[in-house]
């Protein structure tokens, strides 16, 4: 019988016009502690966000990856008892089903002691999740840079690293509205106008620029976008004024979070009045939700205990 403790992080994905290869790890932790049985049936419980909506068996997203994991080392997965404490919400465009891909796989790597590095894990988790911009992200921690290169010889992610300022903040308008990924992603055209990927190629390299060099000045520009916000706009009629509300409280660039609903501020100060100003532009627009001030963390999904 053993034991193990771990941390995976919320996300952030896109970041306006990154859409599909940049992820951003926020300071917001669902916390898994998963026990090894010598035998009967696996359990899964659930605290918190999720409670009473998740699987509580083998269709659990945070069992199925750690049963990928165990397919891949070539060993049988045990009987395991899952305890999830969740602080990410569902549906929300914050990387939930990210955080149960990277908690499961660095719990499973830390039970079968097969070591795999965590490049091994990114490329596990984007094949669990289906794109690798989130679980880049709660993988390796921090904001990263992540594309996919599909050759003859297969797929191979390669994912980079881009600095963020310590002093950047945060601000998390969280409707209690939900957006599911299939549905945001059903509202997408197959192909956009030449100036629309011009518009959105300029801008994601001046938001990897901006955050790189820390001249943050430029992140109201650098987080516009045209490929998908505009898009899932009649999904999220809400979203334009409490963008507007941020910028005009002093948030340095706005984005939509992920696929939404979430809406997220970045800022360098005045968190408390660009919070209440999201919060009551929602409030106007007769949004339900709850705002919160959070940070970027360097940390990826971790091991924080092991018995």
């Amino acid at each position: 019988m053993s034991l193990v403790r771990v941390k995976a992080p919320a996300t952030t994905a896109n970041l306006g016009p990154g859409y599909d290869c940049l992820g951003l790890a926020l300071d917001v932790w669902n916390t898994l502690e998963i026990e090894t049985n010598s035998g009967g049936e696996p359990v899964v419980e659930v605290s918190g966000e999720g409670a009473g909506e998740l699987g509580t068996g083998r269709d659990n997203l945070v069992y199925r990856s750690m049963e990928f994991l165990f397919h891949e080392a070539g060993q049988e997965m045990p009987v395991v008892h899952i305890r999830c404490e969740n602080e990410i919400p569902l549906a929300r465009g914050l990387g939930s089903s990210a955080a149960a891909i990277a908690g499961g796989l660095v719990a499973a790597n830390a039970i079968c002691s097969q070591d795999f590095t965590a490049n091994d894990l990114l490329e596990m988790a984007a094949t669990i999740e289906g794109h690798p911009d989130n679980v880049a992200a709660a993988v390796m921690g921090g904001m990263q840079l992540v594309i996919v290169d599909e050759t003859d010889d297969g797929r191979r992610l390669y994912t980079v690293p881009v600095n963020v300022p310590p002093e950047l903040r945060a601000v998390v308008f969280v409707p209690d509205v939900r957006i599911a990924t299939e549905d945001a992603r059903a509202v997408l055209p197959e192909k956009i106008p030449m100036a629309d990927a011009v518009h959105n190629m300029g801008r994601v390299g001046l938001l990897v620029a901006s955050m790189a060099t820390n001249h943050l000045e430029y992140l109201a520009i650098a987080t516009q976008d045209r490929l998908h916000q505009p898009y899932r706009q009649p999904l999220f009629p809400a979203m334009k004024v409490i963008f507007k509300a941020a910028l005009d409280a002093g948030a340095l660039g706005v984005f939509l979070s992920g696929s939404g609903s979430t809406i997220l501020a970045l800022t360098q100060g005045r968190e408390m009045t660009v919070a209440y100003e999201m919060a009551e532009a929602a409030r106007q627009a007769c949004v339900e939700g709850n705002v919160r001030v959070t940070q970027p963390t360097v940390r990826g999904a971790h091991l924080i205990a092991q018995e």
